[in-house]
């Protein structure tokens, strides 16, 4: 630390002594034979911003620079200095945005091409136990699924290579800004104005990490048949966020934040987890839970081991849910044991769950589209 503020001192004294020794430069130019106006003999201190030409005091007067706007050299080379180094700065900013988004698109395409894998044979499997009148429907349901998933694929593609390239368009202009940032105060007066408007236009449009959703297709008589295992459930137990750990580690995981130790309500948002007073041990149950609340959710089942922990979910064993995590404009849908992120549309109103010990596994439902979410 100590090493890092020597640094940052010795760099703010590089750049007084650079700032000085152009300033000395300038002012060695301005009272030099090469800057004496041919026409009128005397020396060009005043700057014309439209024209960006040095002019002595009578040059001003003519009719073709009296509407101009005409500071002093000296002054005209601080505010262009200042300008320089704003955009330098908003420039770096950019570029480390950007690589973010490339970092954040290079996650998500390898995910998709196996989440894309894993909805196909999820589809499969779901309907084997269906009437085989159905067949017609799972062959549209899978045409449909590799249809957008490609297409989707290739636009996850095409960010990325947007993003590399907007990469090498900032890069390059923040490289003539900095060599800029060396020259004398006469090139800068003369040269920045076109490299300005340049930095402003490459960063006008940042291309963003695009946010795969497959749809929700509907498979017919999904929920008539899970209704027929129905259970009515009761939330009674409640436990106050101070005792759990679940959206923060969760939105670390997926946001990239480092939350160490953090308890839910960290961000002074009151969650609340209530269980069920019934406990299953055998059988087929489905019930539904109305799920319109726009913030952080999470719905699904645990045994009693994890409620007594008050432990994470992260890397419990004993915990399976479905989790809808928001991060300012950005959301998540996920599921536990183990953790995955779901790339398809998020579920409207009611989420059915359906669990079932026979084949120990516990599925989750969109209710309004009929359609299996994650089993």
């Amino acid at each position: 630390e100590p090493s890092q503020q020597g640094d940052v001192k010795n760099n703010i004294l590089l750049k007084n002594l650079t700032s000085i020794a152009r300033q000395a430069h300038l002012r060695q130019f301005l009272s030099s034979e090469k800057n004496i106006c041919v026409t009128h003999q005397q020396t060009k201190k005043i700057f014309c911003e439209k024209n960006k030409n040095l002019l002595c005091w009578l040059c001003c007067n003519p009719q073709e620079h009296r509407a101009h706007n005409h500071p002093s050299v000296e002054r005209a080379a601080e505010e262009y200095q200042e300008k320089l180094l704003k955009q330098i700065r908003s420039l770096r900013e950019k570029i480390q945005v950007n690589q973010r988004n490339i970092n954040e698109e290079n996650k998500i395409i390898s995910p998709w091409i196996y989440y894309v894998y894993l909805r196909e044979e999820l589809i499969r499997a779901e309907y084997r136990k269906l009437h085989p009148v159905l067949h017609e429907e799972e062959n549209r349901h899978l045409d449909i699924l590799r249809k957008e998933s490609k297409r989707i694929l290739e636009e996850l593609k095409k960010s990325e290579a947007n993003m590399v390239q907007k990469k090498k368009d900032l890069r390059e202009i923040y490289e003539e800004l900095v060599k800029m940032s060396h020259k004398p105060y006469v090139e800068l007066l003369q040269d920045l104005g076109d490299l300005l408007a340049r930095s402003e236009s490459v960063q006008l449009h940042l291309p963003q990490p695009i946010k795969p959703a497959l749809p929700a297709q509907t498979i017919t008589g999904l929920i008539d048949r899970l209704k027929c295992f129905q259970v009515e459930i009761s939330f009674e137990n409640t436990v106050s966020s101070d005792n759990l750990k679940l959206f923060d580690d969760v939105r670390s995981l997926r946001f990239g934040h480092i939350l160490p130790d953090l308890s839910l309500n960290s961000d002074g948002i009151k969650y609340f987890a209530a269980w069920g007073t019934e406990t299953f041990n055998s059988g087929k149950l489905y019930w539904e839970l109305d799920m319109k609340d726009p913030l952080d959710w999470a719905v699904g089942v645990c045994k009693d081991s994890w409620i007594r922990r008050n432990g994470t979910v992260i890397e419990s064993e004993d915990v399976f849910l479905l989790l809808f995590v928001k991060e300012d404009d950005d959301h998540s849908l996920l599921t536990t044991s183990p953790m995955l992120s779901h790339y398809i549309e998020k579920p409207q109103g009611r989420v059915g769950v359906f669990l079932d010990f026979e084949s120990e596994s516990v599925s989750f439902v969109n209710v309004a589209k009929s359609s299996l979410i994650w089993r």
